[in-house]
């Protein structure tokens, strides 16, 4: 068996000490905080934070929004529903915005 000297005492030790920072850097990269790939809830924003879209109803309730919302989209209108700071609002293109205020005032 070859003799290393007083560096083979030495060597085990160091290999295992090694591999523990091996698996710590791993560890952390994998379980780290901050870089999710998980996408973050969305925060309500003001009505007037959703680009070209215009509300066109202001629905007591998500649900009555929701509803609403899909009154549109049965009349061939694209439509979204927001949570705003403000409450839910229903919002459409401004193309269909006279199209969607008849459609959700005959509904009514």
């Amino acid at each position: 068996m070859p003799s290393w000297g007083s560096f083979s005492y030495a060597f085990g030790p160091l290999m295992a000490v090694g591999l523990i920072v091996v698996f710590v850097v791993v560890l952390r990269w994998a379980f780290g905080r901050g870089t999710s790939v998980v996408a973050a809830p969305a925060r309500p924003g003001a009505p007037n934070d959703y680009g070209l879209m215009v509300p066109v109803s202001f629905p007591g309730s998500y649900a009555e929004g929701e509803i609403q919302r899909r009154r549109l989209e049965d009349a061939g209108i694209r439509a979204n529903l927001a949570t705003t700071l403000d409450g839910p609002r229903v919002m459409v293109w401004p193309a269909d915005e006279s199209r969607a205020r008849d459609a959700l005032a005959r509904r009514r």
